[in-house]
């Protein structure tokens, strides 16, 4: 699967259709960007069944300004809607498709009552 610009317009529906969307953040002036772009493609081929989405926070400075990108390039991994992954700078291609896999593996349900848990803790 070749990669597919997410904007503003299309963000909720690639969330809401797809289990998991991993998202680079980029831009066309920035030269690790274009480093890592081929690396992110190419990964993009082995896991059809995953979104591989682009932002280019140039022209979605809205996208960017909501998961708080403050360098780039950063890949973000989204698992039923809830981040479970970010890293600023490139990956390698190993270490993309071994977080790739852990993140397939992740059991949502232990997930979602991590995320309750921390809540709750934050309230009391």
């Amino acid at each position: 699967m070749a990669t597919t610009p997410l904007t503003s317009a299309n963000f909720e529906q690639t969330l809401k259709e797809n289990d998991i969307v991993i998202i680079d953040f980029w831009a066309p002036w920035c030269g690790p960007c274009q480093a890592y772009g081929p690396v992110f493609e190419k990964v993009s081929e082995q896991f059809p069944d995953i979104v591989f989405a682009k932002v280019n926070t140039e022209e979605e400075q809205e996208l960017a300004g909501y998961f708080q990108i403050r360098s780039i390039p950063t890949t973000i991994i989204l698992r039923e809607g809830i981040g479970v992954f970010q890293q600023s700078g490139s990956l390698p291609e190993e270490a993309l498709v071994d977080v790739l896999g852990q993140v397939k593996a992740l059991n949502m349900d232990d997930v979602r009552k991590e995320i309750e848990k921390q809540a709750a803790e934050q309230q009391a």
